[in-house]
């Protein structure tokens, strides 16, 4: 291959660490996933070793440029994208104190209630653009405090996951701002660590790294990390991004009106936000943006692509059989089958809460429920609900963002729901929006890569990388009568919740 410019964009996600290699027109030459395994050493606790995560990096990056062929020294900058969240504990001579606890840890419930009762809730969502909740870093920050004093007294910096791996390539403490954003420790708007919020989980500020623009140079890659990576001494390392913030520069989320939907095992509705909006009632994230002196706006539901990985895992048996045995994939015979179901599955609706649910409800005692069964429905029409479901829970996310008065003009698909046909066309059809089909579909890593060109100078900026190389290949418009018919449903869907809320509560505690 002939001598060029190119980018590396790391991903450090909860269950691999995917690696991308890209060149300066944004095509992606080589791609690596290197997995590691997520602990849990009690019900509700979710930890990981930080070595796997850098490990995994080293691996990647490796791998990616031995696939592509190119030269080491062309390589011009490597960004990181990375899981929300998550804490990891340094002492100072930069050693972890111990495991990190991630975003999907939930001990916290009572370091939650602490913090949002001492702050205020309309506080934290002023400062913060959220609450508190179990996942974010502040509650783990104060759990530690309570339960490992020691360790809690070691602490000389806290950094997030993919901080973590810069520091470990670069030697440099440094934070960035979409991801300190979503620490519960940050001032959304004033883009700096909150003394007020520091205060409250017992950290000094000197105890927080300094925070970076996504698009700064956070270090270069030290001796050590070059004979380790493959790679040459010096190459700049960009600060990067929140895997969100990442996932909505990969999707073109970088100017108003843009918005993207997002189907993996959990779903998100992010759009662009010029300025901080907030919901009062904070159903929604409001997080800065990796694109400098921007926001975005995200409602979460957690059970969207695992609604469906759960009727083929626990229903599916006979299409996981066929894809054994054909390799045609399990998911596309599923919504195969679904497509001989109407719209609006013959009067049967899924409520897809198997995990509970956060946008609107934050209602951890929210379970999956299929209402209206009868002996008429088959087993398409139960699948077919299943993707329905999931649709009418993303257009709860939006909805808020329109009450919010937040632009959203065009929707994005991207992820798992995006790749197949039907399911594009129900979330046309329920969110009522056009829904564009993108060229590139390689989630934060790509975003990642695309923010290392715009910190090392291959693009202006962030919106211009994102402009350049991210083009819609088909647009999905709504067909009027099937929004018309899922306009009725929906309407069903959001009263089933109201009415079953108070009996989520009481059947949990039976199944305890």
């Amino acid at each position: 291959m002939a001598a060029g410019r190119y980018l590396i964009g790391c991903d450090v996600g909860t269950t691999g660490t995917k690696t991308l290699l890209v060149d300066e027109q944004g095509h992606v030459l080589a791609r690596s996933l290197d997995e590691y395994p997520l602990l849990a050493p009690r019900p509700g606790w979710a930890e990981q070793e930080a070595d796997d995560w850098y490990r995994a990096t080293v691996q990647g990056i490796r791998k990616v440029v031995a696939e592509a062929g190119i030269r080491p020294q062309d390589v011009a900058g490597i960004s990181f994208s990375g899981q929300m969240h998550g804490s990891v504990f340094l002492d100072r001579e930069g050693r972890v104190i111990r495991r990190p606890l991630l975003w999907c840890d939930v001990r916290t419930a009572d370091e939650v209630r602490a913090i949002n009762e001492t702050v205020g809730r309309a506080r934290m969502i002023d400062l913060a653009g959220s609450p508190a909740m179990e996942g974010f870093t502040a509650p783990k920050v104060l759990w530690l405090r309570r339960h490992e004093p020691g360790h809690f007294e070691r602490i000389a910096t806290v950094l997030l996951p993919k901080d973590y791996v810069r520091f470990r390539l670069t030697g440099e403490r440094a934070a960035e701002v979409s991801d300190a954003a979503g620490s519960a420790m940050f001032d959304i708007e004033k883009g700096e660590w909150s003394k007020e919020l520091l205060d409250v989980v017992g950290l000094r500020p000197e105890q927080l790294p300094p925070v970076l623009r996504s698009v700064d140079v956070a270090g270069k890659l030290t001796a050590r990390a070059a004979e380790e990576t493959g790679l040459v001494p010096g190459i700049p390392v960009v600060a990067g991004g929140a895997d969100n913030a990442c996932g909505a520069v990969g999707a073109g989320v970088v100017r108003s009106g843009r918005a993207h939907v997002s189907i993996g095992s959990s779903g998100v509705v992010v759009s662009f936000a010029p300025v901080p909006s907030r919901d009062p009632g904070g159903r929604v994230h409001t997080f800065n943006h990796a694109v400098p002196g921007a926001w975005y706006v995200m409602g979460v539901m957690l059970a969207a692509g695992l609604s469906l990985r759960w009727v083929r895992d626990e229903l599916g048996q006979a299409e996981r059989a066929v894809q054994e045995a054909t390799g045609i994939d399990a998911y596309e015979l599923l919504t195969r089958e679904a497509s001989r179901s109407p719209a609006g599955a013959r009067g049967l609706w899924f409520l897809p809460y198997l995990n509970g649910e956060r946008t609107p409800h934050a209602d951890p005692y929210a379970r999956g429920v299929w209402f209206g069964l009868s002996s008429a429905h088959r087993r398409a029409d139960l699948i077919r609900a299943v993707l329905e479901g999931v649709a009418f829970g993303l257009r709860d996310s939006l909805e808020v963002l329109q009450e919010m008065g937040v632009e959203v003009s065009q929707l994005r698909a991207i992820g798992g729901g995006g790749k197949s046909a039907l399911w594009r066309q129900i979330q046309a059809d329920v969110l009522g929006i056009p829904l564009a089909r993108l060229n590139v579909d390689e989630g934060p890593a790509y975003g990642a890569a695309l923010i290392a060109g715009a910190g090392v100078g291959v693009w202006s900026d962030v919106a211009e990388a994102a402009d350049a190389v991210v083009k819609v290949n088909e647009t999905i418009e709504p067909d009027p009568q099937r929004s018309a018919t899922y306009e009725a449903s929906y309407r069903i869907f959001r009263e089933l919740y109201r009415v079953l809320r108070p009996v989520f509560e009481e059947a949990a505690s039976l199944s305890s």
